[in-house]
């Protein structure tokens, strides 16, 4: 039998009763202005990645899907932007910097014994997909989207694969991150973008290598 995330997870799901919706779009009351990110930081003139062709998915993520259906789940009803206000934004920076802050970044070989497993966290340890699959979870019970907020594989700074949440905004796409809490546009990571989760299929599409101008300044 399998039960539900909190039935399976009373601790964890404690852990982050803050993030119910009310206390979400209450956004940064919690932050110091220091920690803040503003919306007006952002690019005026928003950047897109073109998604291409349907491409393989990972596997790891395929059993994810298996066990975790509604997380992968793909409504054509829902937007496939965010449209950005200050309470979205103080909502996403809330989410992403407390997570980022409440879970033990840990490799899956380390933690599970695994070389890859995709989940939800549960034991408050996890990589770098974990961290970005919780936020997904938690913004979308906050009203956000799904199917804007998309899981994307990249190459990172150090030429290795990392993962981390897309979120598609009518101020261009967005990236959440593990290794820092601010919130860059896609062409300030550094990375380079092989695939995402498909917005109208349960299914991946190529990114076609897009890389970031510091990526390509840097090599």
């Amino acid at each position: 039998m399998r039960y539900g995330f909190s039935q399976r997870f009373p601790a964890l799901t404690t852990r982050f009763a803050a993030f119910g919706a009310a206390t979400l779009f209450a956004g940064l009351a919690a932050l110091s202005g220091a920690e803040a990110q503003t919306l007006a930081a952002l690019p005026t003139v928003p950047s897109a990645i073109s998604a291409g062709a349907q491409t393989r998915p990972i596997a790891a993520w395929v059993d994810f899907c298996a066990a975790y259906a509604t997380e992968c789940a793909v409504n054509g009803a829902e937007p496939a932007q965010i449209i950005l206000t200050p309470t979205i934004w103080n909502t996403i920076v809330s989410v992403n910097r407390r997570v980022n802050k409440s879970l033990v970044a840990v490799t899956d070989m380390d933690h599970l014994r695994v070389a890859d497993r995709w989940d939800l966290a549960e034991d408050g340890s996890g990589d770098c997909e974990d961290f970005q699959l919780l936020k997904r979870k938690l913004l979308a019970e906050a009203g956000l989207p799904r199917r804007a907020m998309r899981m994307t594989v990249v190459i990172d700074e150090k030429g290795e694969g990392h993962a981390v949440l897309t979120l598609i905004t009518d101020r261009g796409d967005l990236i959440l991150d593990n290794k820092t809490s601010t919130i860059l546009p896609w062409r300030q990571t550094g990375y380079t973008f092989i695939k995402r989760e498909s917005q109208d299929a349960v299914a991946w599409v190529s990114l076609g290598r897009a890389a970031s101008p510091v990526t390509t300044a840097n090599r």
